[in-house]
């Protein structure tokens, strides 16, 4: 690994890392000091995922075996249906090996139609859930279900668990005769799992080779658990630590060329869900690359962190360069990230393996399923062109006037937050919304797709620095499903999830605007027009 950084508050820094490595803090996560995070409620139980890369070789070759059966058999096309931590390091794993891992983890009903509707005849689902509980996993296994055996395959011989021992997913793969069941280290949380069963199996089935991830992140094991200024993670650990000492609580994320494919997603859901809570934290921004909006002209509330290496003939305009580029093969990074925001947490006083907030929003969820459909949809506030305003933050009577009020809630250094419930891939273009906003809103902004996000961000959005403002957009689906033996539907669901989030998001005093497309892409492009419509606050990334 190539790690190199520029610290603007060296004696900070300075006195701060050889804090850390007086106080042993690598050597003793390494040996999984049950007293390292006391009176963090459960951090002891959760740090075995630093022996993962030296105790992966039966996991590893029983992959390979069932790789091997599922070529002969014919079965190439490899779906997962998992959420955040179940599905974002296989999702890198695969994409950075150029092969192909369909993943499921939306609830829109669209994305599931596609999803479903594929060819099945050579389709192997991969259902991963630690708790073998996630709704969105559970309720994506049952559609699947139904669409093997509406032509004729049983659905069983098609399915790959991977979860917990003692599950309900683990009884129901044993009481069905799934293909094959892979158990998860219990000791191991979601976000820390990327070279656990929930990273490996998947990408490892989809044709990756992930014995070359793993030995890639058994060499550099012992240089992280190492307490010295020289190991790369304590020193990246530090540098957020002493970032959000001092309010720069925003790292800004961007790939170049070499780098991983969708790292900066799953590093995105480990420093948000490890270090957001308590009102504290580092917000992950993710941007396109290093001259998008956010990240060359970014300010002193923002942390640049460049992910693969600067090409050196490129105009990127950030007036200091970049804070930090991080480079190396894909298991030493995983383990690096997994190292840095561990030692981070422990630095700043966070417990980084909980995630108290999430909760709330999945509460919210469940309550709004249980009511009658007719109660489940809010009455909008205004339409307007293919737009129903659900839910503004003041007396707006118009679009541009709603986003107004909304970004004049964000303080200089705040953040906007744009919550996109529609088909990831469909509707991908959305995601452009993230830049424009952040040029008008005048503030670092961060774009998720729901309900992805709620395993990401969403604990970071309630349990980090109250700061935030949040632009929730759903949209009308072109079609529906019911997902099977549950009594409601994927568009009920979807919606469901939205609104639990927007009011656990109020509960805690965050602004939420609610926008609902009748149209998707007319609605979309009335967003883009109205977002232009608004006249920055702050300049930031707008002539």
């Amino acid at each position: 690994m190539r790690l190199s950084l520029e610290v603007p508050v060296s004696a900070e820094f300075d006195a701060e890392a050889a804090r850390l490595v007086d106080s042993r803090l690598a050597s003793r996560l390494s040996r999984q000091d049950p007293e390292l995070f006391s009176g963090a409620e459960g951090a002891h139980q959760r740090m075995g995922w630093v022996e993962l890369p030296h105790r992966a070789e039966e996991l590893l070759t029983r992959i390979e075996a069932l790789r091997v059966e599922l070529v002969e058999r014919g079965l190439r096309t490899i779906s997962l249906a998992g959420m955040g931590g179940s599905s974002l390091a296989p999702e890198v794993m695969a994409a950075t090996a150029g092969v192909q891992l369909e993943v499921v983890d939306s609830t829109d009903p669209d994305q599931i139609v596609e999803a479903v509707g594929t060819d099945l005849s050579n389709t192997v689902l991969i259902v991963a859930s630690k708790s073998g509980t996630t709704v969105e996993t559970d309720a994506i296994r049952r559609s699947f279900a139904a669409a093997f055996e509406s032509v004729g395959i049983d659905p069983a011989s098609r399915m790959v668990a991977i979860t917990d021992p003692g599950t309900e997913l683990d009884r129901l793969a044993a009481d069905e005769g799934f293909l094959a069941v892979f158990h998860a280290d219990e000791t191991v949380g979601g976000r820390y799992s990327a070279l656990s069963a929930f990273g490996l199996v998947p990408a490892g089935l989809a044709g990756a080779d992930v014995r070359a991830v793993v030995a890639d992140a058994a060499a550099a094991a012992e240089l992280f658990a190492a307490d010295s200024l020289d190991n790369p993670a304590l020193r990246f650990g530090t540098w957020l630590s002493i970032a959000h000492a001092r309010a720069t609580e925003k790292l800004v994320l961007a790939e170049a060329d070499p780098s991983p494919r969708g790292l900066a997603a799953w590093i995105e859901q480990l420093i948000a869900e490890s270090l957001g809570k308590d009102e504290q934290g580092i917000l992950p921004v993710v941007v396109d690359s290093p001259t998008d909006v956010g990240f060359s002209d970014a300010r002193a509330d923002a942390l640049l962190c460049l992910l693969g290496s600067a090409d050196e003939d490129a105009e990127l305009g950030a007036p200091s360069g970049f804070e930090a580029t991080v480079t190396g093969d894909l298991g030493e990074l995983f383990l690096f990230w997994e190292h840095a925001t561990a030692f981070a947490g422990y630095s700043i006083g966070v417990n980084p393996f909980d995630q108290p907030d999430v909760e709330e929003a999945k509460a919210q969820a469940r309550q709004l399923l249980d009511q009658p459909v007719t109660a489940q949809s809010a009455e909008p506030v205004f339409r307007e062109g293919s737009i129903d305003v659900i839910e503004t933050v003041g007396e707006a009577t118009d679009l541009v006037a709603a986003l107004q009020e909304l970004f004049g809630q964000v303080d200089e250094y705040g953040y906007v937050a744009v919550q996109a419930y529609l088909d990831r891939l469909a509707d991908a273009d959305a995601a452009g919304l993230r830049p424009l906003v952040s040029a008008h809103a005048g503030v670092q902004t961060t774009f998720g797709f729901g309900p992805r996000y709620l395993h990401s961000t969403g604990q970071y959005h309630k349990g980090g620095r109250p700061n935030g403002v949040f632009l929730q957009i759903t949209g009308e689906a072109r079609t529906d499903i019911l997902v099977p033996g549950l009594g409601y539907s994927f568009a009920q669901l979807q919606r469901a999830q939205a609104a639990g989030d927007a009011a656990a998001l109020q509960s805690k005093g965050r602004p939420v605007l609610r926008v609902h497309l009748l149209d998707r892409a007319r609605g979309l492009e009335q967003m883009r027009e109205a977002i232009a419509a608004v006249s920055p606050r702050h300049h930031f990334g707008i002539d």
